[in-house]
């Protein structure tokens, strides 16, 4: 029986279940077939509310990616200074294996070069800017910002992705690993701002 009401909203909502349900790759694997069934509609009712495939894919990581500001600004608005860092990355880690789909929806480079995805680039910049400011309170110099954040997302994301993937098979507290990695960052950035005369 098909659902009623369905409208922009409700298909982008049934899209987030279909991406919430399919774990790690469950925006990988979002198609129009899976949100149709979950609405009990023909896939092509759902071209009444969204313009196909790439669109819904954008509703939904603008969703995500909205998700993962306000995350951060949760963070933001109870830690400061040196504990920026530390808290982001727990908090990105948290998100992550809370929503493994809702993640890997804001990663990667593809909505770069989608010029239809102007708002999640624009989200996805605020982020980025949040953790330059996290590495600047560390006293990375301005010059060596890019290269801090990207070594913080590329460790952080690297850590998460393994740990989703079963990649920790070692029956050591992986918690405890997670946060040498993150005393690692914190102190080698710690260490850069001092050899740089910050």
């Amino acid at each position: 029986m098909p659902r009623a009401g369905l409208d922009r909203a409700a298909v982008v909502d049934l899209a987030l279940a279909v991406v919430d349900d399919g774990g790690p790759s469950g925006f990988a694997d979002l198609t129009l077939s899976a949100v149709a069934a979950r609405a009990g509609v023909a896939v092509p009712s759902l071209y009444k509310h969204v313009a196909g495939l790439p669109a819904l894919r954008r509703e939904v990581a603008l969703v995500c990616v909205d998700e993962f500001e306000t995350t951060l600004a949760a963070v933001r608005a109870r830690c400061t200074g040196a504990d920026l860092l530390p808290a982001y990355a727990r908090a990105i880690r948290g998100l992550a294996l809370r929503s493994p789909g809702r993640y890997q929806a804001v990663q990667g480079s593809s909505w770069m070069h989608d010029p239809d995805a102007a708002a999640v680039r624009a989200t996805g910049e605020r982020v980025v800017a949040e953790l330059s400011d996290a590495v600047a309170a560390l006293g990375v110099p301005h010059d060596r910002r890019i290269d801090a954040v990207r070594a913080v997302r590329a460790a952080v994301h690297g850590f998460v992705v393994l740990e989703l993937d079963g990649g920790f098979g070692m029956p050591d507290d992986v918690d405890a690993s997670f946060d040498f990695l993150v005393a690692g960052l914190v102190g080698g950035l710690e260490r850069l701002a001092v050899s740089s005369g910050a």
